[in-house]
């Protein structure tokens, strides 16, 4: 199953976070889930899709004739379906809120899965509304422009605590931001999905009564 091939509108409705943070440890990647202050504006929301990134620094004036969002609307523009906004603004953070109501509008026209940003959020009312998934670092009404501005796009950022590559495949969902590697995502994939298999199967098991040890041993799920 090459990267190009992922059917993310059918997995996202399948997969989710713990069992794909579960496979990545044993792909020995242990780092890769976000730290748990991102969170998403909707607990309903399901994330999933292809990295395109933006890397954030804190600034304290605007210069003279300067467009302090030229690299970020650029990156906005571009997105394309299945792409998700991440913006490393080395958060925790009071200052930098990246993303509201019109880039959210901006991305979902354009088909993008949705943004995280380990900056704060602002306009929710309005992005609850339109039902377009964001996770956050936190809520506050600050504009970005003189505290922090996009310095690069589609370039390696930190966001939350986790090294995102641009083409990295991300999942959100209630429990959490998990990022997939691109080059070890097929198999990531394929090991969550017989992952949940054993766990469906699991828990048919106990409620059918079985011992939790004895439904271990044969599935090894847990």
């Amino acid at each position: 199953m090459p990267v190009s091939d992922i059917d993310f509108a059918h997995l996202k409705t399948v997969l989710y976070s713990s069992v794909l943070s579960d496979v990545l440890d044993d792909f020995g990647r242990r780092e890769q889930a976000m730290r748990p202050f991102i969170r998403p504006l909707d607990e309903e929301a399901v994330m999933f899709g292809r990295a395109r990134t933006g890397l954030y620094m804190n600034v304290y004036a605007v210069g003279e004739g300067e467009n302090p969002y030229d690299i970020e609307i650029a990156l906005v523009d571009d997105l394309g379906p299945d792409d998700v906004a991440v913006f490393g603004c080395d958060g925790p953070t009071e200052r930098i809120a990246p993303w509201g109501e019109l880039l959210s509008t901006a991305a979902r026209i354009r088909g993008a899965a949705g943004c995280v940003t380990d900056g704060l959020v602002r306009d929710v009312r309005h992005i609850r509304k339109m039902g377009f998934p964001v996770f956050h670092g936190g809520i506050g009404p600050l504009d970005s422009k003189g505290r922090g501005k996009m310095m690069a796009k589609d370039v390696p950022v930190a966001c939350a605590g986790v090294l995102v590559h641009p083409g990295d495949l991300v999942f959100g969902d209630i429990d959490g931001v998990v990022v997939i590697p691109a080059e070890i995502a097929p198999e990531v994939i394929t090991a969550a999905l017989a992952k949940i298999n054993g766990e469906n199967q699991t828990r048919q098991h106990l409620e059918e009564g079985l011992k939790l040890a004895d439904v271990y041993a044969k599935y090894g799920v847990l």
